[in-house]
């Protein structure tokens, strides 16, 4: 018989990435995770991950085996539930800026960690307006970007904050920079301007979007310059150096919360574990 807790440790160590962030998302530690790994393999008679210190990759059996795992968790799952309970809420604030590219392994985690009929709400904003969501309540985690410092929540990682522009964007000689942000309300914009003044640099509002996704859309169809951190830039490169521009401070991503039960719980260690992993 196949254990399931060995069989969710490895779709966790798969979705994240690292036998370590598996077992802090799982609450135990990464020998457990590796021995529960090995056991399964043993189980199976297959290799499912090639492991070493630095990457983790699945093997072609593992490959096989990832949905038909997903399967099984997922029909254990539904065979607890008997239709008449209510489903359990979890609610995540986070700031675009903040979550970046890893909301989508957030998310995966999050499921992973609650009972299958739970519902997850997830709301994005600005990190001054989410951490006044958390604060009212409204939210059992919000994720924000924290400049200068700070005692309150769970730092999860440092964001280095870049100039990013599309490939072959050029700056026009004796022109002030064309900004690419999410408007007066961003607190990245606040800095970079903060930044580009200390450093007598003229600037002008170029571009203004509603969501990452659109700033990125703004970024390649060449609208300017967009100061966003690694966490949230889908790979694109600092240029600030190139551009001559005034490097920027790198700033705290932080997770507050609070864990209304244990599932919440569980998936609060989930979503700090998969924010905490590399950016991408």
């Amino acid at each position: 018989m196949i254990d399931l807790e060995s069989v969710r440790l490895f779709v966790l160590t798969v979705e994240l990435g690292s036998l370590t962030k598996a077992a802090e998302a799982a609450g135990t530690v990464q020998p457990i995770v590796s021995q529960k790994l090995k056991l399964l393999e043993k189980r199976l008679g297959r290799r499912l991950v090639d492991r070493t210190p630095r990457h983790l990759r699945l093997t072609e059996d593992g490959q096989v085996f990832l949905p038909k795992a997903r399967e099984l968790l997922a029909k254990h799952e539904e065979a607890l539930t008997f239709g008449n309970e209510a489903p359990l809420h979890f609610i995540l604030a986070a700031s675009d800026h903040a979550i970046g590219s890893r909301l989508s392994p957030a998310i995966r985690a999050m499921r992973l960690a609650l009972p299958v009929n739970a519902v997850i709400e997830v709301s994005l904003g600005f990190s001054r307006n989410v951490r006044e969501a958390f604060a009212s309540g409204q939210a059992d985690a919000a994720i924000i970007r924290r400049n200068g410092g700070g005692l309150d929540g769970e730092v999860l990682r440092t964001d280095r904050l870049g100039w990013r522009t599309a490939p072959n964007w050029r700056l026009h000689s004796n022109r002030a920079i064309p900004l690419v942000s999410l408007g007066s309300a961003c607190g990245v914009r606040d800095v970079a301007i903060a930044e580009l003044r200390r450093a007598g640099v003229e600037w002008r509002d170029a571009f203004t979007a509603g969501s990452c996704a659109a700033l990125h859309d703004g970024i390649l169809a060449e609208a300017g310059v967009a100061p966003m951190g690694d966490i949230s830039a889908r790979g694109l490169p600092d240029r600030g150096a190139e551009l001559g521009l005034p490097p920027l401070p790198p700033s705290e991503i932080v997770l507050i919360s609070r864990a209304r039960s244990p599932a919440h719980a569980a998936a609060i260690r989930a979503l700090a574990a998969a924010v905490s992993g590399a950016a991408g």
